[in-house]
């Protein structure tokens, strides 16, 4: 009886009761948003850590910010898409601490192609004769010293300068960049545990007088930036000196992809953390956010190391001269994206496999 009772006022006051589809969709936005936003923080682990161990992992350079900046600014969200079009990305390794007058040691361009297949890395001669914006014809390595200022050097102004000069002389676009100082260079390594690093011949340190043998090893932060140092006494010189630079940037992603860093988030937070301000990036935080959503597509984390054709040095000060046949033709690949097919049919400018 109290059961009909029951079932009799429940029939009375069905139509009361608030519709359940509401709720049931206000749950599953809740789900998905937590699963897209569980997604996005792996993927913005996997690019930062990319980023971050080529020197492009913080996205912001101020004079009043300049360094790493907290984790939740790192996993921003970017509201625009993944980049359809090819993204270049200049690296610039300066011997100095950015508290005074310093020439840009390194020069290197990673261009990421809209096929996502993978990073290419192309390594500039700091002794590269250039057209300089308002400076003249000079080494290429000059021009961060020009644009940051021999008294109170500005970073930022070092970097744009080098960044003007590059684009110009490849008539391609500089997306964003990075100012890497040695100082960083030795903490990232030390921070993964050693960097793998396969050379083509030995090399003796002309600073340490230490002996780098043909052959694989793994290399401490030191050792690293002493190595990286070194040009003479070597075959080519600077050229070689480049190809150990790009061959080194190729170790660090591989370490840092063996340790599992590409794809955890606190490992990278830790790793971007040991760095702190030496490790200082361009002002364009959107591209940086863009590259944050385009790492994760690629086909290989691994890049392909070029080597930029250039003369034989010439004169009393060496200087190298981009080669009046291939450059044209190198730059021209890599203006409209065909590094894939330039590497193909150009083997020596390449880096051999380890």
């Amino acid at each position: 009886m109290i059961e009909d009772d029951l079932r009799a006022a429940f029939a009375r006051h069905e139509s009361l009761t608030p519709s359940t589809g509401p709720l049931r969709a206000a749950i599953d936005r809740l789900v998905v948003g937590r699963r897209r936003r569980r997604r996005r923080w792996q993927a913005g682990g996997t690019a930062l850590a990319l980023l971050g161990v080529l020197g492009l992992g913080v996205p912001l350079l101020t004079p009043e910010r300049a360094g790493p900046p907290q984790a939740a600014d790192l996993i921003s969200e970017s509201a625009r898409p993944v980049p359809t079009d090819a993204v270049n990305i200049l690296l610039l390794g300066i011997d100095g601490n950015g508290r005074e007058a310093s020439r840009a040691d390194s020069v290197l361009l990673l261009h990421i192609p809209a096929d996502h297949s993978r990073p290419y890395l192309i390594s500039f001669p700091r002794d590269l004769s250039v057209p300089i914006p308002g400076h003249g014809t000079d080494k290429l390595n000059a021009t961060f010293a020009f644009g940051a200022g021999f008294t109170r050097p500005d970073m930022a102004k070092g970097y744009e300068l080098t960044r003007r000069t590059v684009a110009e002389l490849t008539g391609a676009e500089v997306d964003a960049g990075v100012v890497l100082t040695y100082a960083a260079l030795r903490k990232l390594t030390d921070a993964v545990h050693g960097v793998p690093v396969c050379l083509p011949e030995r090399v003796r340190s002309v600073h340490t007088k230490r002996v780098f043998p043909a052959g694989c090893q793994r290399l401490d932060g030191t050792a690293s930036v002493d190595l990286l140092r070194q040009r003479y006494g070597m075959t080519w010189g600077i050229q070689d000196r480049d190809r150990n630079a790009r061959l080194f940037a190729a170790g660090m992603v591989r370490q840092a992809t063996e340790q599992g860093v590409l794809t955890n988030p606190v490992r990278l937070a830790t790793l971007l953390g040991t760095v702190g301000p030496d490790l200082l990036v361009s002002p364009d935080r959107a591209a940086m956010l863009d590259l944050m959503r385009l790492v994760p597509t690629l086909g290989s984390l691994e890049p392909v190391g070029l080597r930029l054709p250039v003369t034989e040095p010439l004169g009393p000060r060496p200087r190298l001269i981009p080669d009046p046949k291939l450059a044209p033709e190198f730059f021209g690949a890599l203006r409209d994206d065909r590094l894939g097919d330039w590497s193909a049919r150009h083997p020596k400018l390449v880096d051999s496999p380890r």
